[in-house]
């Protein structure tokens, strides 16, 4: 059985296959630091992530495959009273009620518990992430004293009830009210349609006893927009069963395509009335007269600043999702650098998958995309701890997080689902028989990448805020700056839409492939492929839409459809280049200068096979020629050759065991199969028992038949 490298080894980079080239060795080659690479990729709460990564070490802690929906739904709640009894959930709340007060750190952990099961990720996340954070940064003191410790400890499970079947993404158009009732100082709750349900709402089904539901806040007959509500939901009956409360009604949502240990379902009110003490004020509060006030006179901005409190549910989901695609490779290639599948130079012995170039190129990239997600992850932490710690918290503090988070979750959950169905193939039948993981991972974490926000909706809003800056950033140029700016324009369009430049290109990239290939793993040069590639969509759709403000509204909306698929592609570029940039702040910090080189190379494949996924764009708008369009590919394949020793070492450093990953092939048994499998045809010939193969027989009789007779 074979084990994650320990602390402080090294790796010679040929482990599972032969040498990426013959002579003398690079830096490269001599291997990587594995133990100081992992403790680089678990960041600045390394030690609380691994805590929690260890987690799943605990047989009552993990996921069994074909559970049953119900006991599933049991153990997960079990689980989550084993998290509150040991306090790993509560360093993210205020130390005035027991918590830790390090957001940031409880993240980290929470991230990990991905390892142990996703539905255990998933209503924890519900449960203190959800509802206790919403309780957290939409209260005040009042309101943690009263709800909090309750949360923490798992006394009362609880909801958190924004999204409807008829709004989904669209929080601010929720049909659910909260009507002020003056004469008793409450606040009614109502579905008025079917279409304001509450939906997909995790421990709604089941364990729910209070949510926090957002609903449109009525009083003295205006509506001052979208409000968080402390709403009890059940009460605990005498023979110990839960029931709901009156006016509250819901329905399980059932058997689901993952994450089956939530108990999601659906809620609704009728007449359902709590305590004006019981709206969550921080942002908006009710006299007892009925007078609203708040803070934030505007109420877009006062909808969006409490919106932006609740971000932390984006960063985990997207933290996850890194930690999930590294699982998937860290099977896919200890099963690739064991198994073997056909001969090649050797009759006697089959190849190495990994040795095969198409499948570096499945999973080499997947694992450079991993590694630049997980230096972005790292950043996005930082940028939410010191956001929710108060040591950067402005308007625009608060608005860059936002961002940020927006731009991180759709590309991490979509590498989270691309990694585990390219493991999955990779690893043939292996990689579709439960036991090995990959499956049940990939029903788990489908649904992330349409939950916290639609990915499609969060690079929408990512765009928009491009569009933004954009237009801020014109507004401020002067005359003259304006003259300059259109001449520079006319300068670029010359160059860029016309033959010269990609001539000009063209005669120095026929000097020279090599040297070609040489400016392209220059950073510089990658960094203005990816930048230019950004700033020149959000320029084109940014012309485009200037007529947009003095157009009627119906012709500004559709205007501005016409151009949403192009926005939602600038800004996935935009948050594929913030990964770029992360992984390329991280290089410097690598002491080690053979796993500073690896790593260069890893991130060097990363940016190239951006240009290379998006040739198309760069050569229809001529930021590159034909011939170094092939030069990108050609490189990669090279890339690839030098990264296969180290293939192994990349995914040992992600920390996780056999333990920790529980998927049959990735335990070391596949090797000790092929060794047995050698070792008997070893036997075999060095007997001379060995039958003689058929094709050989044919091929000698052929070449005795073709022999001119004795004379």
């Amino acid at each position: 059985m074979t084990t994650a490298p320990t602390a402080g080894s090294r790796s010679a980079g040929t482990r599972g296959g032969t040498a990426a080239s013959a002579g003398t060795p690079s830096r490269a080659e001599e291997g990587i630091d594995v133990a100081a690479l992992g403790r680089l990729l678990d960041g600045r709460w390394w030690n609380l992530r691994r805590s929690a990564r260890d987690l799943a070490l605990d047989p009552d802690m993990r996921k069994i495959e074909g559970l049953p929906t119900a006991d599933h739904r049991e153990r997960a709640l079990h689980q989550l009273h084993l998290l509150a009894a040991q306090g790993e959930v509560h360093r993210g709340f205020p130390t005035s009620v027991g918590g830790g007060g390090d957001p940031g750190g409880n993240l980290a952990g929470f991230e990990e518990l991905v390892v142990s099961d996703p539905s255990l990720q998933i209503k924890a996340g519900v449960q203190w992430g959800l509802f206790g954070s919403a309780v957290t940064h939409l209260g005040t003191e009042e309101h943690h004293r009263r709800f909090l410790p309750g949360i923490m400890d798992m006394t009362v499970p609880g909801c958190f009830a924004m999204t409807e079947i008829g709004h989904g993404s669209d929080v601010a158009s929720l049909g659910t009210t909260a009507t002020y009732d003056p004469g008793t100082e409450e606040f009614v709750i109502d579905t008025p349609v079917t279409a304001a349900r509450k939906e997909y709402i995790g421990n709604a089904a089941d364990h729910g006893i209070a949510a926090v539901v957002f609903a449109q806040l009525i009083s003295k007959d205006v509506n001052h927009g979208v409000h968080a509500f402390y709403v009890p939901l059940r009460r605990r009956t005498d023979d110990g069963s839960l029931e709901f409360l009156p006016g509250v009604a819901g329905e399980d949502d059932g058997h689901k395509g993952g994450l089956n240990g939530v108990d999601n379902g659906r809620l609704w009110f009728d007449g359902v009335r709590v305590p004006r003490t019981n709206l969550l004020n921080r942002y908006g509060d009710v006299a007892p007269d009925g007078t609203y006030s708040s803070p934030i006179a505007s109420p877009g901005r006062r909808f969006f600043t409490m919106l932006s409190t609740l971000v932390q549910g984006r960063v985990s989901l997207s933290g996850a999702a890194v930690a999930t695609s590294k699982m998937a490779l860290a099977i896919a290639v200890r099963y690739g650098t064991e198994r073997r599948q056909f001969t090649a130079a050797d009759e006697h012995r089959e190849e190495v998958l990994m040795d095969y170039q198409q499948h570096q190129r499945r999973l080499l990239p997947l694992l450079a995309r991993t590694y630049a997600a997980t230096f972005a992850q790292s950043e996005l932490l930082e940028r939410f701890h010191g956001v929710f710690v108060g040591e950067h918290d402005s308007d625009e503090d608060r608005q860059d997080l936002e961002t940020l988070a927006a731009a991180a979750k759709p590309v991490t959950t979509w590498l989270a689902l691309e990694s585990l169905q390219e493991a999955r193939e990779a690893c043939g039948g292996a990689g579709y028989i439960a036991e090995n993981r990959l499956t049940g991972l990939w029903q788990d974490m489908d649904v992330y990448v349409t939950f916290e926000g639609d990915n499609n909706v969060l690079l929408q809003l990512v765009g928009k805020r491009l569009l933004t800056d954009y237009g801020k950033e014109m507004a401020q140029v002067d005359i003259a700056g304006a003259v300059r700016w259109v001449a520079e324009r006319a300068a670029d369009m010359t160059l860029h839409r016309t033959p010269l430049r990609r001539t000009a290109q063209s005669i120095r990239d026929s000097g020279s492939r090599a040297r070609s290939a040489g400016q392209l793993r220059e950073a510089d040069t990658q960094r203005e492929l990816l930048e230019d590639r950004v700033e020149a969509m959000i320029e084109e759709i940014a012309l485009a839409l200037r007529s947009v403000r003095k157009a009627p509204p119906a012709e500004a909306a559709a205007l501005f459809n016409a151009h949403q698929h192009e926005l939602i592609e600038a800004a996935r570029a935009h948050a594929e280049l913030l990964q770029w940039e992360a992984f390329t702040a991280a290089l410097p910090t690598v002491r080690d200068s053979a796993t500073r080189e690896v790593l260069t190379t890893l991130r060097d494949l990363y940016g190239l096979t951006l240009v290379e996924k998006n040739l198309a764009w760069y050569l229809m708008n001529g930021r590159i020629s034909a011939q170094r369009a092939k030069t990108v590919t050609s490189y990669v394949d090279r890339l690839l050759t030098r990264l296969r020793p180290h293939a192994r070492d990349l995914v040992d450093a992600f920390g996780y065991s056999p333990e920790h990953l529980r998927a049959t092939i990735a335990t070391g048994i596949e090797q000790e199969r092929q060794e047995e499998a050698r070792a008997y045809l070893r036997r075999r010939r060095a007997s001379g028992q060995e039958p003689v193969n058929e094709k050989v027989l044919h091929a000698g009789t052929q070449r005795a038949g073709s022999e001119p007779p004795a004379t």
